[in-house]
């Protein structure tokens, strides 16, 4: 496996464990960082034996403040960089705010800082448990800058039209506790608990049939904008491999037999 050294990867049977270890910076995302990531997420997706991933950062201090100012001000200098929407053109590695069909649930693990980028990252993740003491914001536009990973586009999506506007306006955090209120978080917990919390996460997760987590998550991505009926008539790749799996026949099989289920993921 590559060597990283701004990402910790590492695979726990089902489980990927993708850690941003930069804590020296609060986890901010240099290009290295994105581009080490863009080769994660490339393994991820081309790995069907990934039930899910668990998003984190190091230190305690940040799950990730965002991009990494500092070098875009040394980039700025040499005239190299300015930033726009996306990053699938303009850097080579597309983030995953910005891999839309990306099959494999993502539950990110959060605790001190979500701010800018690391904010949007927590967006992108599809479960989220932060600790009390964790902190969400996206500051960019006290910086000149605008959410454009996504944030600007989902914060609104995800939480009330005006409370979106009003953090996105003024780049005012949140706590964790708001956060869960808005639904932007599912559980919070104080830090000494978050990882016991997230490994019965974990387990609940890996307790159910892995084409039925990614049929679930692609019908609910593709349909999220979409009229009932038009999502009820979807024909989604995905839910046509679950129907016809042995796992379709085995779920039901282990219900009748009071025993747990064996999933193959075939």
């Amino acid at each position: 496996m590559t060597e990283f050294t701004t990402v910790a990867y590492r695979r726990d049977g089902h489980v990927a464990h993708v850690e941003l270890a930069r804590p020296e910076v609060l986890n901010a995302m240099n290009l290295r960082m994105h581009a080490e990531l863009g080769q994660i997420w490339d393994d991820v997706e081309a790995d069907n034996g990934i039930r899910l991933v668990v998003l984190s950062g190091r230190g305690g201090r940040a799950f990730s403040v965002g991009q990494d100012l500092k070098e875009l001000a040394e980039r700025d200098g040499r005239g190299a960089g300015r930033s726009s929407f996306g990053s699938a053109g303009r850097l080579g590695y597309p983030r995953i705010t910005e891999r839309f069909s990306f099959p494999t649930p993502i539950l990110a693990k959060v605790s001190g800082y979500a701010l800018g980028g690391g904010f949007e990252l927590a967006l992108a993740a599809d479960i989220v448990i932060a600790s009390s003491d964790a902190e969400f914001g996206l500051t960019e536009a006290r910086l000149g800058l605008i959410p454009g990973a996504g944030g600007v586009f989902r914060l609104p999506r995800q939480a009330p039209y005006r409370i979106a506007m009003g953090h996105l306006l003024t780049g005012r955090r949140m706590s964790a506790r708001r956060a869960a209120e808005l639904g932007l978080v599912n559980e919070v917990v104080e830090p000494q608990d978050l990882d016991g919390c997230v490994d019965g996460w974990i387990a609940d997760v890996l307790a159910c049939a892995p084409l039925s987590l990614r049929a679930i998550k692609e019908a609910a991505a593709a349909s999220l904008t979409d009229p009932l009926p038009v999502a009820f008539a979807r024909t989604y790749h995905w839910e046509s491999l679950r129907m016809r799996s042995a796992d379709a026949e085995e779920g039901p099989r282990a219900f009748a037999q009071r025993r747990a289920p064996i999933w193959t993921g075939r």
